[in-house]
């Protein structure tokens, strides 16, 4: 697999990440938040295509039917959230999203499931496994942070009307992991 190639899987890989980013971030994040929610996109972009690599297909199916729901959930529930949060009257001074640590690790699995079936199909690529991982791993990262400061500035210029949005895209993401 040549780089370019590596490259662009990374980036589709990371995708779901940067949309999921832009939702989260348009409802408003700490900076240590956009540290911490980004580094650990990255990890889980390395160990679930690593974890994807020596699992095998059929714990891999296991675990992303269950993830699916599971994230789906979270982002039903922040999405809901942040609706309201966008229908209330303007506070001086939002609120940022809190995500604690299982929402944060959710969170992570959900956005990087799609990592782990590429790596059931890795074993049959000539690739350099650690390059590649650490590859979508860091695009995925730089993806997450990109999302998650451009959600928050956007955030800034539209004020609450930004919640809402943020809200229906993570409904919107949501929706779309159950059907």
């Amino acid at each position: 697999m040549s780089i370019a190639a590596v490259l662009l899987l990374a980036v589709a890989l990371g995708a779901d990440s940067f949309s999921l980013c832009l939702g989260i971030g348009l409802a408003g994040v700490r900076r240590a938040q956009v540290y911490l929610i980004s580094l650990t996109v990255l990890l889980f972009h390395i160990f679930m295509p690593l974890l994807g690599w020596y699992a095998g297909e059929y714990v891999g199916s296991l675990l992303g039917r269950w993830a699916g729901y599971i994230g789906a959930a979270v982002l039903l529930y922040l999405g809901v959230k942040m609706i309201r949060g966008g229908l209330r009257p303007p506070a001086d001074d939002p609120d940022p999203v809190s995500l604690h640590t299982a929402g944060l690790l959710l969170l992570a699995a959900s956005v990087s499931m799609d990592a782990l079936s590429v790596g059931f199909t890795l074993g049959t690529q000539r690739v350099n496994l650690l390059a590649t991982v650490l590859t979508f791993g860091i695009v995925a990262g730089l993806m997450t942070y990109l999302g998650l400061v451009l959600g928050k500035l956007l955030g800034r210029l539209a004020g609450a009307r930004a919640q809402l949005l943020g809200g229906l895209i993570l409904l919107g993401m949501g929706i779309k992991l159950v059907v």
